[in-house]
């Protein structure tokens, strides 16, 4: 069977201002199957931002898992995203997953993945998916050389990527918190 290809989300903090954007192209093989997917959320009481990339069934459990932990641990941001990724790598039904989340909120931006991975950009921007690595690129050169909100910089970010990237469109859904 042919796998999904997945998608470009990407997130950033600037100031007190968060934004997290993703296409909403989701492909198997070299077929659009969906161009209006949402694959970014706000958790917690609207206060933290998450975004996945890889199938959707496994990104919704880990969402679950993700809302689990953010209330065990009070919204505490850091802990709870390494206690998801302990366990994600630990547990033999969840280290089967297959997905990447992008997690921001006014103080933290994070990476996580299965293989244990917990990743904090220096710079506070998150990417992930086929296309994260072009969204990447552009929210770098938009921050440095622009002062656009952020809003604006991720949804011309996932424009940039869907450019380049077949995987990527331009059906951009965003959230925010201020």
């Amino acid at each position: 069977m042919n796998k999904f290809k997945s998608t470009t989300i990407i997130g950033l903090r600037k100031g007190t201002i968060c934004a997290i954007a993703s296409d909403g192209q989701v492909t198997l093989g070299d077929t659009i199957v969906k161009e209006t997917a949402n694959k970014v959320r706000k958790v917690y009481d609207d206060k933290i931002l998450v975004g996945f990339a890889g199938s959707a069934a496994d990104a919704f459990t880990l969402f679950e898992r993700f809302e689990n932990k953010l209330q065990e641990f009070h919204g505490n941001l850091p802990r709870a995203v390494v206690e998801l990724a302990k366990d994600w790598r630990q547990d033999r039904v969840l280290r089967r997953l297959e997905a990447l989340l992008a997690i921001l909120n006014q103080e933290h931006s994070f990476i996580v993945s299965g293989s244990g991975d917990v990743i904090e950009p220096d710079d506070g921007i998150v990417a992930i998916g086929s296309g994260g690595a072009y969204a990447l690129a552009a929210a770098r050169a938009m921050v440095k050389y622009t002062d656009l909100e952020p809003k604006v910089i991720v949804s011309e970010a996932i424009k940039i990527a869907a450019q380049i990237n077949i995987h990527t469109n331009q059906q951009i859904v965003i959230e925010t918190l201020e």
